[in-house]
């Protein structure tokens, strides 16, 4: 009689505890010589046999078929199957007597034998794989309510294994954690594009990846829409179940929502020459497409001192002289933004000069815009009755708390109508609600932990992010009108949003704060910087005195001291120009 021996070996879970490949082969080689048993050839394979499709093990059965070999050596049973597909496969051959002799480590199966024993056999390497599944699910659940992503952590963090199987956390990569950040931070700020950043990561910082090359293009677009940075996380990817992490979050969930909309605009060609400050932030108000920069240099030719447009020209239409040989001819370039028509090619709104577009930015800008003594003396008033308002933050917090709270429980009542047969209105909750469902509460209880940590430093934060605030009314525009194109564009991104070009009219959205102070502005002209007198001592007295003694601009006060504590903005996204 002739036989394969037939060895199989699984990297999966179900494989832990047996002979590699090579042990097997050696073993098998041992009894079939003791048993004077002649094997024609060797068969390995490095698959699960959980499901059909083995290619070896099908070749293998084909050769069966055609007579090429009348026996099985193998190490055990389940190394032939452990799927019902497989198992029937290989009894119904040997039922038939085309295998006439199957030999394992400790028994021998022969078609005469009661095959009972043998389906049990292969019916309990099946159950093992059952029972497996549902335990690797079951461990998976636990640790995904515990708030632990299953696999491998993103860049920037690490798995640790030091509490045994089943425990492992994922805790900050001591030397790339903060790097990452760096990369979120100026993505955020709008000063950098993704190619710019990825090149400052790999060739100034020397960011690698896990296996010690520098990191793709495709990876920093990958870390840039991991929300898991933020705090949440979908398992698995695609199934719309999302998880609150236990991990340290990298950036609060507003910065993420920021970069996504950033990224919307990733795919529009960007200038490869020039760097024009307000490309990709303004959308045309008829059609909606993007506001782009259009660049046309005119000459005035040296000949005939006629004047064209040289963006498609390489010579005088009337002289026919060519550029490059015109003595000293006069170069005019001008600067125009105008809509690209993607999205309505029939769109009827014209360009406008990059001039006339600063300057509708510099009035918006100066209608925040606050002398310096008043500054001062907001901040210290500011500062002041942020000392007496203990009470007032401990009001704040247990107002947070009991958000917390009913966000906890509509997620319990929310898994109480999924369980329970009938929702209130009688109808079935779908899977897809209930995901939709929790997805929400989800989210919004991450954005209230947030807030709830550290909170006694916290709540001290928003006077600094109110610094900044009217920092920024105070200078920016100085910064603006003797800014680099970068700086324009970062202030423009800071001041407001939605920002709409419609009829050569800038239309902004201003960010509550600078809507405040732009009605403070406009209702008592003596806060503007124009209507202050020259600085001094008794001056400034004077000033601070009647901001004091209106009692509306006191008012006012506490309403902008109030919406900074409960609202303040991250203070990396404001501007500190020198």
């Amino acid at each position: 009689m002739r036989y394969f021996i037939y060895c199989r070996k699984s990297s999966e879970a179900e494989d832990r505890q047996v002979l590699s490949i090579e042990s097997q082969i050696h073993e098998l080689k041992r009894l079939a010589a003791r048993l004077n048993l002649t094997v024609i050839d060797i068969l390995t394979e490095s698959q699960s046999a959980k499901a059909p499709g083995r290619p070896v093990f099908n070749e293998m059965l084909r050769k069966i078929n055609h007579g090429k070999a009348d026996g099985l050596i193998c190490w055990k049973l389940d190394r032939l199957a452990r799927n019902p597909l497989d198992g029937g496969q290989i009894i119904w051959l040997l039922q038939r007597g085309v295998l006439k002799h199957i030999q394992t480590f400790d028994r021998a199966y022969y078609p005469e034998d009661n095959v009972l024993l043998m389906n049990v056999e292969f019916g309990m390497a099946n159950q093992f794989i059952l029972d497996l599944s549902k335990n690797v699910k079951r461990g998976l659940r636990a640790k995904l309510e515990r708030g632990w992503r299953p696999g491998l952590a993103p860049l920037g963090y690490l798995n640790d294994k030091t509490k045994g199987k089943g425990n492992n956390e994922i805790i900050k990569d001591p030397h790339k954690f903060e790097l990452i950040k760096k990369m979120w931070g100026l993505m955020v700020r709008r000063s950098h594009t993704p190619p710019r950043i990825l090149n400052i990561a790999n060739n100034e910082w020397g960011l690698r990846s896990r296996n010690g090359r520098m990191l793709s293009k495709s990876m920093i677009y990958r870390i840039f829409t991991n929300p898991f940075y933020a705090g949440l996380f979908e398992y698995p990817d695609g199934s719309g179940n999302w998880y609150q992490g236990k991990h340290e979050p990298m950036i609060s969930q507003d910065i993420y929502d920021r970069v996504q909309v950033i990224l919307g605009r990733r795919g529009n060609p960007r200038p490869k020459k020039h760097n024009f400050a307000f490309r990709g932030l303004i959308r045309c108000g008829e059609c909606g497409a993007t506001i782009t920069p259009d660049e046309k240099n005119q000459i005035i030719c040296s000949n005939c001192r006629y004047k064209f447009c040289s963006n498609n020209r390489s010579a005088c239409p009337i002289c026919h002289t060519p550029i490059e040989k015109m003595e000293k001819p006069v170069i005019l370039r001008y600067l125009y933004y105008r809509c690209t028509r993607r999205k309505n090619s029939s769109c009827s709104q014209g360009s406008i000069e990059v001039k006339e577009l600063e300057r509708q930015i510099d009035e918006i800008l100066s209608k925040i815009q606050i002398s310096g003594s008043f500054k001062d003396w907001v901040m210290e008033s500011l500062k002041q009755e942020n000392e007496k308002e203990v009470s007032s933050r401990e009001t704040i917090l247990n107002s947070r708390r009991k958000a917390h709270a009913i966000c906890i429980q509509k997620l319990e009542n929310l898994l109480q109508l999924k369980i329970s047969p009938l929702n209130a209105d009688g109808s079935l909750l779908s899977d897809e609600e209930y995901a939709k469902r929790k997805t929400e509460i989800i989210k919004e209880k991450a954005r209230l932990e947030e807030m709830l940590n550290d909170t006694s430093g916290r709540m001290s934060e928003w006077l600094e992010i109110a610094e900044k605030t009217f920092n920024f009314a105070c200078n920016s525009r100085h910064w603006f009108n003797n800014g680099s194109p970068e700086m324009k564009s970062q202030i423009l991104q800071v001041l407001g949003s939605n920002l709409i070009l419609k009829d050569k009219k800038l239309q902004i959205e201003l960010d509550k704060s600078f809507t405040w102070l732009a009605d403070v502005s406009y209702a008592y002209p003596e806060v503007k910087a124009t209507f202050e007198p020259k600085k001094s001592a008794k001056n400034e007295l004077k000033l601070e005195e009647r901001y004091s003694q209106n009692p509306t601009l006191r008012r006012r006060l506490d309403d902008v001291r109030t919406w900074f504590m409960e609202n303040y903005l991250d203070g990396s996204l404001i501007p500190s120009f020198k």
